[in-house]
């Protein structure tokens, strides 16, 4: 499946809640304020593979991912160490409001729901959006989600979009949950019938289970990934030059292929 990564303007303005830790470095937050020096605290939602998810190894828990890549070298590049903190996705916004993260990166769409409370930086990746379901499910398109309960995730664009198709679709509810894992827990449990996930993080749980398959849903509203930022943060401008550097230079490239593959391309 061809993948396709931009870097195209959006504006917007500011949001946030936070929770537990994972990080490297520092006790001083930017705060959206200084260029450059102290700690930047992202906040993400680490169940989202291959954006930003909990690695495992010695014994020790790391939060790794796309987004994590991109962050640290953005960090890097203006001066600051990164700290990370996970928490659940439907409350990244609200941690951006409540000045408990410096910036969100969980593969954030920036609808225009989210613009009128904070502020977004370009897009950076653009993904599809897919229904996955159990093999031999007999879904080829959404109007087959009719009389069916859909996973997804709360808070998530696809929360969005799911709400849609059950406007026009008969019989269709809502199951949202927390965590991407929960929902494919559910869905192998037979639970819900069918969810809606990202192409991008589906593809790992496909591979990880051969009993599930999925369709792409065609394009409608807001797509692509961006930063989201308090409103009026003076980091915005300072990750849209990083960012467009990492375009120009092809580590943003190197990068799509490390975690996405050739087809990313």
């Amino acid at each position: 499946m061809k993948r396709r990564w931009f870097l195209a303007s959006t504006t917007a303005v500011a949001l946030a809640t936070i929770g537990l830790t994972t990080a490297c470095g520092g006790d001083e937050s930017a705060g959206g304020d200084e260029a450059g020096g102290g700690v930047l605290t992202m906040a993400t939602s680490a169940d989202y593979p291959p954006y930003e998810f909990v690695e495992t190894a010695g014994g020790t828990e790391e939060i790794v991912g796309f987004d994590v890549d991109i962050a640290r070298h953005i960090a890097e590049e203006l001066g600051y160490e990164l700290e990370i903190t996970n928490i659940d996705f439907n409350g990244l916004i609200p941690a951006l409001q409540a000045g408990r993260a410096d910036f969100v990166m969980a593969g954030m769409t920036p609808t225009e729901e989210r613009l009128q409370n904070v502020d977004f930086s370009e897009i950076y990746y653009d993904a599809k959006q897919t229904i996955v379901f159990p093999s031999g499910g007999d879904i080829a398109t959404p109007a087959d989600l009719e009389g069916k309960t859909v996973g997804v995730q709360l808070g998530s664009i696809q929360e969005g979009l799911a709400e849609d198709l059950a406007a026009e679709t008969p019989g269709m509810e809502l199951s949202p949950l927390n965590r991407i894992n929960e929902i494919v827990q559910e869905l192998k449990s037979g639970r819900i019938d069918a969810a809606i996930i990202e192409d991008t993080v589906a593809a790992g749980f496909l591979a990880n289970n051969p009993d599930l398959e999925a369709i792409e849903i065609p394009e409608e509203g807001p797509v692509g990934s961006a930063v989201a930022f308090p409103k009026d943060s003076e980091l915005t401008s300072e990750f849209n030059r990083v960012l467009a550097d990492m375009e120009s230079s092809g580590l943003m490239e190197e990068l799509i292929v490390k975690w996405f593959g050739d087809e990313a391309e």
